[in-house]
């Protein structure tokens, strides 16, 4: 029943979603152009910019979402986050990069490096044989080192015009969505989200510890590289299409948990799940509320639902 009420869930508020934008169409006429009926700006309107903004928020909250259930599992840590972990600091590193020298079009490609290096290189300050909290503590650092490096970046930026294009690719939006950015981002997606699903079972097994898993035949080695590979193809293809979005991987798990219970392996689909319809539940709520000369972006708004949620946990883990 729960999950029959999330996939309903999730499957309205994509729907809904099609019905907002700055566009005044009635609910028949949205309808229609859906299937390719009524005026031609009617249909371009919902098939070429509605429905392609709605399909992208929810793969990349599927991403997100799963990303930060396979980090929590793993860490068995419910602060474990994508962003926290330094995975979207990465891609925006590498977005920001190509921003500044003037490679607009080459963004998207420049995110995916930037986390594709910033995987490498958790990977080799973790190891393949520590434990789980060297993986936060060189995720953090990694995280920290590129948060850094783009703070540089923007520093040193030419002229107000492109900073100011730099930190509105940082608050993250879907304002640009269209087919071409769907069709670059759902195959990355798909291709991380099969990786953490395949560790999914091994994820189950390593609740009961390292040595217990370990014991059991689990390859901590190759989990490890499989979890990072598939949350830097989660998070990087987001980022590389949307800028940085925080705080879905670290909230969606835990309010999936309390609802479905604390089972890893079934977590990663249901997060995915919930992290489809939250983000584009959010983007709604960011195009509600923009008005003429007002732009609320979907980063501003993931993060100020997020940060208070971060801190009830944080608080939360110090007094267990």
């Amino acid at each position: 029943m729960k999950l029959a009420l999330l996939i309903l869930g999730t499957i309205t508020v994509l729907l809904i979603s099609l019905f907002f934008g700055a566009a005044d169409l009635s609910v028949s006429q949205t309808l229609s152009a859906l299937f390719g009926q009524g005026r031609e700006i009617d249909i371009t309107i919902v098939q070429e910019l509605r429905l392609p903004r709605a399909l992208l928020g929810a793969v990349i909250g599927a991403g997100l979402g799963a990303s930060g259930a396979a980090l929590q599992g793993y860490t068995r840590n419910p602060l474990a986050a994508p962003g926290i972990l330094g995975f979207t600091a990465c891609a925006a590193l590498g977005a920001v990069t190509a921003l500044y020298f003037g490679f607009n079009q080459l963004v998207p490609l420049a995110a995916l490096i930037g986390t594709a290096l910033g995987a490498l290189l958790i990977l080799k300050i973790a190891g393949p044989r520590k434990g789980a909290s060297t993986l936060i503590l060189a995720g953090v650092g990694v995280g920290a080192l590129a948060t850094a490096l783009t703070g540089l970046i923007m520093n040193f930026a030419p002229n107000p015009w492109a900073l100011s294009e730099i930190v509105y690719w940082l608050m993250g939006s879907l304002k640009n969505a269209e087919m071409g950015g769907l069709m670059v981002c759902a195959p990355l997606t798909a291709l991380g989200l099969a990786l953490l699903l395949f560790v999914g079972p091994d994820l189950r097994t390593l609740s009961l510890g390292e040595e217990t898993a370990t014991s059991l035949g689990v390859s901590l080695g190759k989990v490890r590289i499989l979890l990072i590979a598939g949350t830097a193809l989660c998070v990087g293809s987001g980022v590389a299409i949307a800028g940085a979005i925080g705080f879905i991987g670290l909230f969606v798990p835990h309010i999936v948990r309390l609802i479905f219970g604390p089972d890893p392996m079934k977590l990663i689909p249901l997060s995915a799940l919930g992290g489809a319809g939250f983000l584009v539940f959010a983007d709604i709520i960011t195009r509600a509320l923009t008005g003429p000369g007002t732009q609320l972006y979907l980063g501003i708004l993931t993060s100020l639902i997020g940060v208070p949620f971060f801190l009830y946990l944080a608080v939360k883990e110090t007094r267990t």
